[in-house]
């Protein structure tokens, strides 16, 4: 069954059994309505494949990406630069959409490492042997063996390539073999896993992740891990994958997360250019007091950038919002006008009273300026931003490093 984000589809009650729908439930990825003798499933934003008992739920995503254009998004959400060659690399985008591309990516990668050869470190093993070669293992010795010699129980390490960062490979690998459909990528995969070392139980390495400490040794392994992350449930760019955790069995994207952290890095990348920086500062953010005292969650745009230029007697800053909405076709709705006029009220200068909102725009690179006028003259300025995402991020990211640059210039001129 095939889904759009944001669109509905029946599914007769004898398809989705109760442990399906709990699933559907817990996941929170599909909403879920029970008619007289059906369900009606309605995508929200979270694209990608969903592996039920009886059904395959394909959830396509409602602005049509290229498969190559969409891993060079992911890859720059993950903090790398792609720089990928199109040739190596040929994204497919199978029966398994957009969810197949990070199968993809994870072996493109893991094929780099093992081109290289695997990072070989010593390994502590335990094994049983004739001779003795490490350390005595005194209590399997004894409790094993009864103090037989014949055959010794010791300690030892090994140098092979049984390290941390082969296993989460190996882990990997394997379950994203799982997922795919595509025969051709599943043998791919398959193949590949057999030259890396596996652990028992693939939820072994996410502790293994969770603690990974990377030096010069082994920082070639880093992208690979960040695919990794996302195949094995374990986090990813804001949980793109599995959003809601270890076991959801299938690959899904949540694209609105996705958005969201290009545009954070993106808004960061260009501030840094010209003198300013993400303003992570609690001390900084907007506030609600309640009457007995107690403060709730900051009020937060997606990047609030700060600009303290030389000579400025005070810092200025700048909301910028990802919206995952095609706002070059259709207005920027009342909600989001009233999110965007607290920023500018809270934040910005009322001499320069300018937010941001970044949106996708499949079409081309758009712009336009929502100007806001009451009695008392401009209340503030909303720059709506639309990106090509039919190109590689840096290039898509102009006209927002430029909406910065024009906003700083009058700050440095003063």
């Amino acid at each position: 069954m095939k889904l759009d984000e944001y669109t509905s589809g029946r599914v007769p009650k004898s398809d989705l059994s109760a442990a399906d729908l709990q699933r559907l439930r817990t996941l929170k990825s599909v909403g879920v309505a029970e008619k007289q003798d059906h369900y009606r499933l309605t995508a929200r934003t979270v694209t990608g494949i969903l592996e039920l008992s009886r059904i395959r739920l394909v959830l396509r995503p409602k602005f049509p990406i290229a498969g190559s254009r969409l891993i060079d998004w992911l890859s720059y959400a993950n903090g790398q630069n792609s720089t990928v060659d199109e040739e190596l690399r040929n994204w497919p985008l199978g029966r398994d959409g957009y969810a197949g591309l990070v199968p993809s990516a994870l072996l493109y990668q893991c094929r780099l490492l093992l081109r290289r050869g695997l990072r070989r470190d010593y390994v502590r093993r335990q094994r049983v042997d004739t001779t003795l070669r490490g350390r005595l293992n005194v209590e399997a010795q004894a409790t094993r063996c009864f103090g037989a010699v014949g055959q010794l129980h010791i300690k030892t390490f090994e140098y092979e390539d049984g390290g941390w960062e082969n296993l989460v490979c190996g882990a990997a690998l394997t379950a994203a073999a799982g997922h795919v459909t595509c025969p051709r990528l599943k043998h791919q995969l398959t193949s590949t896993a057999q030259d890396f070392p596996r652990p028992r139980r693939l939820p072994d390495v996410l502790p293994l992740l969770a603690r990974a400490q990377y030096s010069t040794l082994n920082a070639h392994y880093q992208p690979a891990h960040a695919w990794a992350r996302m195949v094995l449930g374990g986090g990813g760019p804001d949980d793109l994958l599995n959003p809601y955790g270890y076991g959801a069995h299938g690959l899904l994207l949540k694209l609105d997360d996705l958005w969201e952290s290009v545009v954070q890095r993106m808004a960061a990348d260009a501030a840094a250019t010209v003198g300013g920086q993400w303003a992570r500062d609690t001390n900084e953010h907007i506030r609600t007091y309640r009457r007995h005292g107690n403060r709730t969650p900051p009020f937060l745009p997606d990047a609030l950038l700060s600009f303290a230029p030389p000579g400025a007697q005070s810092t200025s800053y700048l909301p910028v919002d990802a919206k995952y909405k095609n706002y070059a076709k259709k207005d920027v709705s009342r909600e989001d006008r009233h999110q965007l006029l607290t920023y500018i009220a809270g934040y910005t200068d009322p001499a320069n009273p300018l937010a941001l909102v970044v949106h996708p725009d499949p079409q081309g690179p758009s712009s336009h300026q929502l100007e806001f006028r009451g009695p008392r003259g401009l209340v503030g300025r909303i720059l709506v931003l639309g990106l090509d995402t039919r190109t590689d991020p840096k290039t898509a990211s102009e006209p927002l490093r430029k909406a910065i640059v024009d906003f700083v210039t009058p700050v440095a001129a003063i």
